[in-house]
């Protein structure tokens, strides 16, 4: 007999994986941690098998877990569209999303994924660049909605409709085991003069005193990638970007500390059309919305 899954165990599941710990999950869901813990342990027993595994604090997914992630978020957009359809609702039409493209990642790449599949008639046409660019591509209309990266104490004009999704920890990011960080001048890999941490890097650096030169701005992260991995040069990232292959720099390096950004997802204030707001939901519970 085919036995039915609690979409609430599920969409708890996508959440504690999305903001890697119990507690922070509470606070989205408006629920005590208790039950959340409850809502885990359900779903573990339902599958016998655990879905996450502790490691420095944060959850990470087991075997298990990975397998189940991809679906779950298809399935919780499924149940979304169900409950639109019977409520006369409907889903179709383009939707024009921008992305930096430090943040398409495997999360948002899964999501999309499932939007595509929940809703079949509504097409996501996908723009990666940096973040001032998806502003003034917003500003004329070219886009609908737009994750964007900036200070947290960044302010824009009130055309758009802004929702803080995360503040992240900006970080130095060096070759594992390298020594890019001890060479004067500082060799930098800053992707290109348009990145949005530009100027909190520069404005670090010239603070601390510390000289420092471009190494290849190509306008490529996967380019500043292979260069930091080369240890070429050293860069700067938000830390959950950060790929396994490199190292998040220490205080120990000697280089300044980073200021926080905030991850905020931008749409034009008079956007209604459904399958944009359907989107935006979609990306802010990606981010922790």
């Amino acid at each position: 007999m085919p036995r039915d899954l609690d979409i609430s165990l599920l969409r708890t599941f996508v959440v504690v994986h999305d903001r890697g710990n119990m507690t922070a999950a509470a606070r989205v869901l408006h629920l005590t941690q208790g039950a959340i813990s409850q809502h885990v342990k359900r779903l573990e027993s339902l599958f016998d098998a655990p879905l996450f595994r502790r490691e420095h604090r944060q959850l990470s997914l087991t075997g298990a877990g990975d397998r189940l992630l991809a679906k779950a978020r298809a399935l919780l957009v499924l149940n979304d569209e169900l409950w639109a359809e019977m409520s006369k609702k409907t889903i179709s039409g383009p939707v024009r999303f921008g992305v930096p493209y430090d943040l398409m990642g495997q999360e948002l790449a899964s999501a999309l994924k499932a939007y595509q599949i929940a809703w079949p008639h509504a097409d996501v046409l996908l723009t990666c660049a940096a973040s001032d660019k998806l502003v003034i591509a917003l500003e004329r209309g070219e886009i609908d909605l737009a994750l964007v990266e900036e200070p947290v104490v960044h302010t824009r004009a009130s055309f758009f409709k802004v929702q803080c999704l995360s503040i992240e920890r900006l970080v130095w990011v060096g070759a594992s085991g390298g020594s890019s960080f001890k060479k004067q001048p500082l060799p930098v890999s800053l992707v290109a003069e348009s990145c949005s941490f530009r100027p909190a890097i520069v404005s670090a650096l010239e603070e601390q005193g510390r000289a420092w030169r471009t190494v290849y701005e190509s306008g490529s992260i996967e380019a500043t990638r292979a260069t930091v991995k080369a240890d070429l040069a050293v860069t700067a990232w938000l830390a959950f970007t950060v790929p396994q292959d490199l190292q998040i720099l220490s205080v120990e390096s000697g280089l300044p500390e980073l200021p926080p950004f905030a991850i905020n997802l931008y749409q034009r204030s008079d956007e209604t059309a459904l399958a944009t707001l359907q989107l935006a939901s979609l990306v802010g519970r990606v981010f922790g919305g």
